[in-house]
């Protein structure tokens, strides 16, 4: 950490100017912003540089940027919010709208931005703080005296590392008397001050913990961003995969329900001579269930579009049309391997998961309490000085004609016994307390880490042979629909067959759907829960390799052939294999 450089003359000068200038010209509340910005933005670049080796763009503005506050109305939002629209969204474009227009991931932007604002106000205190202030009064005495004065100060003070205080100043002071003897006096002083504790307080790891933790802060806050930007994009891919499964699933439904209804024709027309009436009264009721499904099945989907609406930031009059084509490159890709063990991926979430390196260094944060907590139980003792310097009493105003051979000074130890600490004790038992809380939360997030990442492995194998299983029973399940209408027609077997296997059918349908859908999401969340998922890839979930790290190298005996191979049958490990003696 770097020491602030002691205030020059030059700086001093540099200050008064600007202060003057301040003064006369003012500064917009726009031109406040924009340097404000200005700040942030080079902080976050070079935060973003440090940790990943590259910077990219980063803003917070919005289309309402360069309106004013008062310029709004909830009229105005309302009309906004209510505007129709038909949108055809492919995946990749719903990724672009998102970005733009959700709410929650502007305001991931906002808590990035304000984290670094906050910085900024941390630097600023260790850097010259110029002041100038000036007063005028007139006063009436009561004899009917009448006088006026003008007080000025004008200087800077600045905070060091070292934990001590520095400050120039001068002050002016101009009484005149309009009545009575007409008279005047005038004085100006130049004073310096310092302050450097020598116990309490001292040293740049004391003084400067909340600048150091400010930019430790902003450190925790672009890896919880970079990783909230990952999460986020497999958020949307999940969501729009999903509602894709519930169209697949509309679809199957329907197909069902003009299935049941052929039934119903085909034995209403049988009726007279081989089909009975509890056989038609079967049909029938079949036919309405399927009817039921598939009503049921069009409001599923259209509340999940409605909360996808919202997720994108879209209106809730859009008009949105998903792309049908996207389901089926998920069909034509099937089952994508990961070739990884629990043990070999809770190593890459060490070395690459960016929360788990937030929670590390927040418990070497914890570490550094401990020790600012005991400082605060020392003794003050400071080092105080100061000297003054008066101008001449005939050109009060000349600043350049100080007297410095007239100089006063004073220089001098303040002790502070710590002889009532009690609440700087009960902060310290606090601390302590706290710290051993961190030992144990840090131990349980890495047990956390370890579960998460075991339970993903398993859930690919699981949702992959959920899958194969339900690939096979569609196959079974059609085979058995087609053979035993041709039987019903044949008289060869009962109607209740027929629609026991045209339940089986919708429902291997809507499961392999289900468990293709399962298994990109598995796929995709253990990747970022890995912290190696790369979104920057165009297509990156229909991608064989999405990883920053190559995956291929991994994968020991313990990973089944099957979960490499998908074309490998899956062994059935018997119970006692599972739970041996």
């Amino acid at each position: 950490m770097q020491f602030p450089r002691p205030i020059s003359v030059s700086t001093l000068r540099l200050g008064f100017s600007f202060v003057l200038l301040t003064a006369l010209c003012g500064c917009t509340a726009n031109w406040y912003k924009t340097r404000a910005d200005k700040q942030v933005y080079r902080i976050l670049q070079k935060v973003e540089k440090d940790i990943f080796g590259e910077a990219t763009e980063f803003s917070i503005d919005t289309p309402y940027k360069n309106r004013k506050a008062k310029e709004f109305s909830s009229e105005e939002i309302l009309e906004e919010r209510s505007k129709s629209e038909k949108l055809l969204l492919p995946i990749d474009k719903a990724l672009d709208t998102a970005i733009k227009f959700s709410r929650e991931y502007q305001s991931e932007k906002e808590q990035l931005y304000l984290t670094a604002l906050n910085l900024t106000g941390e630097r600023h205190s260790f850097r010259p703080q110029f002041f100038a202030n000036s007063r005028t009064t007139a006063t009436r005495l009561s004899d009917g005296e009448r006088r006026g004065a003008v007080s000025n100060d004008i200087g800077v003070s600045q905070a060091l590392l070292t934990g001590a205080d520095i400050g120039i100043g001068i002050a002016n002071d101009l009484l005149r008397y309009y009545t009575g003897d007409p008279r005047k006096s005038a004085a100006s002083v130049l004073s310096v001050n310092l302050l450097q504790p020598l116990l309490r307080g001292a040293g740049w790891k004391i003084a400067g913990e909340r600048l150091k933790q400010s930019h430790r802060d902003v450190f925790y806050a672009v890896r919880d961003y970079a990783h909230f930007q990952n999460t986020f994009s497999t958020e949307i891919v999940i969501l729009y995969f999903e509602l894709l499964q519930s169209k697949d699933t509309i679809y199957n439904e329907y197909n069902n329900y003009e299935s049941r209804k052929w039934n119903v024709e085909y034995l209403r027309a049988r009726s007279v001579d081989r089909a009975s009436p509890e056989e038609v009264s079967d049909a029938e009721q079949d036919e309405l269930q399927a009817r039921n499904r598939y009503i049921n099945a069009i409001a599923r989907f259209r509340s999940s579009l409605d909360r996808f609406k919202v997720t994108l930031g879209l209106p809730q009059t859009t008009d949105l049309r998903l792309v049908d084509d996207e389901m089926t490159k998920l069909r034509s890709t099937g089952i994508l391997p990961v070739r990884l063990t629990g043990a070999e991926g809770f190593q890459i979430a060490l070395k690459h998961r960016l929360p788990l390196m937030n929670e590390i260094d927040q418990f070497e944060d914890r570490q550094r309490q401990v020790a600012l907590a005991a400082d605060r139980l020392k003794a003050d003792l400071n080092i105080i000085s100061d000297a003054t310097v008066s101008s001449d009493d005939d050109q009060p105003t000349h600043y350049e004609e100080f007297d410095f051979d007239q100089v006063r000074a004073n220089v001098g130890v303040q002790l502070n016994l710590p002889l009532d600490r009690l609440r700087e004790r009960n902060d310290y038992r606090a601390t302590l307390v706290n710290f051993e809380s961190a030992i144990r939360s840090l131990g349980r997030t890495f047990d956390n880490l370890r579960n998460t990442i075991d339970q993903g492995v398993r859930e690919l194998e699981q949702f992959r042979q959920n899958y194969e299983i339900q690939q096979g029973a569609v196959d079974l399940a059609e085979n058995r629909v087609a053979g035993n209408r041709l039987r019903l027609q044949a008289g060869t077997v009962i109607f209740r067959r027929l629609s026991e296997s045209q339940d089986a059918l919708i429902s291997a349908q809507n499961a392999a759907t289900a468990a293709l859908v399962d298994y990109l999401s598995a796929r995709l969340n253990l990747l970022v829960e890995l912290g190696i998922l790369d979104t920057e890839e165009d297509g990156y979930w229909l991608d064989a390799h999405p990883s920053k790290v190559d995956l291929t190298r991994f994968g020991s005996a313990d990973v089944p052939a099957s979960a490499v191979d998908p074309t490998a049958e899956s062994e059935v490990v018997p119970p006692n294999q599972l739970f041996p003696e």
